[in-house]
């Protein structure tokens, strides 16, 4: 069984983020919502009904792996999918159009798709997904084979889909990219529920936060100690302290303690980063 009881709901014009290893039933849970594959348990409901075949046509998707014409031009390419979900010609004309101006590969128009490089690909991909202007749209790993400024062009897509009322799932490794984007998560293991909510509630589940102190004193190193605190490498820099504290800690009184040890110029407290809850959650520690 690839996932079991896998549950979340996504509130609509949203982005929503499904996240996982390599394994663990992103593009499976994807698929049965698209209808791929069948569920042997549960239901699927948009808008409160069943998802029929006459539903999904209002839906997109990109997949992981490229499915693109290879001998077919971009222009073409683009168009076909919009007429495949219904649009008559001239609507898919100007949603083509439109579509490779957002994305900047106007320029590729009359390329076959095969001579684009990977991440040009991936913006093709993206446009022949959304130019019928689905009601849902489902993103297996969008940002794969981007550089940062094209992951910036294809983010900023994403974001003004939602903007315009389209609701969105996207499963990404780039949580760095995706942590200010989706206004909820689903952190799935091994075919299971390990974390869901939006950040701000991850975060509140998350049992530490860092404390990074400049500059390095003695008394400072003596005073995490006593405390219990593990040294944190991962957010320290030349000449600071950087240590992981329970949750739970009196800040304002450690900061007052901090001060009295010696002259303290830097006193900041870090919230985890989705990436930091995603490492936590495979291991069971976030609920």
């Amino acid at each position: 069984m690839a996932v079991r009881d896998v549950s979340f709901t996504v509130a609509p014009g949203s982005i929503f983020g499904l996240l996982g290893p390599n394994g663990a039933g992103k593009t499976t849970t994807m698929r049965m919502i698209l209808g791929i594959f069948p569920p042997d348990g549960g239901s699927l409901t948009w808008n409160g009904e069943p998802i029929t075949r006459k539903t999904r046509r209002r839906f997109g998707y990109l997949p992981e792996e490229r499915g693109l014409y290879g001998k077919m031009r971009v222009r073409d390419q683009i168009a076909y999918f919009a007429r495949l979900h219904g649009c008559d010609a001239a609507f898919a004309r100007e949603r083509t159009t439109q579509w490779m101006e957002r994305l900047d590969i106007t320029r590729y128009a009359d390329r076959p798709c095969s001579e684009l490089s990977k991440g040009n690909q991936q913006k093709v991909q993206l446009a022949s997904a959304a130019v019928h202007e689905p009601e849902l749209l489902v993103l297996d790993e969008p940002f794969s084979g981007l550089d940062p400024v094209n992951a910036e062009i294809m983010l900023a897509s994403i974001r003004d889909l939602a903007a315009g009322g389209t609701t969105l799932v996207l499963s990404s490794h780039q949580m760095f990219q995706i942590e200010n984007a989706c206004s909820a998560f689903c952190i799935i293991g091994a075919g299971e529920v390990r974390a869901a909510g939006t950040l701000a509630q991850l975060r509140e589940n998350f049992p530490t936060r860092t404390i990074v102190v400049d500059p390095d004193l003695p008394e400072l190193r003596t005073l995490f100690a006593r405390i219990g605190a593990t040294q944190s490498s991962a957010h320290a820099s030349l000449g600071t302290l950087a240590y992981d504290v329970p949750a739970s800690t009196d800040f304002a009184a450690l900061l007052r303690t901090a001060a009295d040890l010696g002259p303290v110029q830097s006193f900041e407290r870090r919230e985890p980063s989705l990436g930091d809850i995603y490492v936590l959650a495979q291991n069971g520690e976030v609920a």
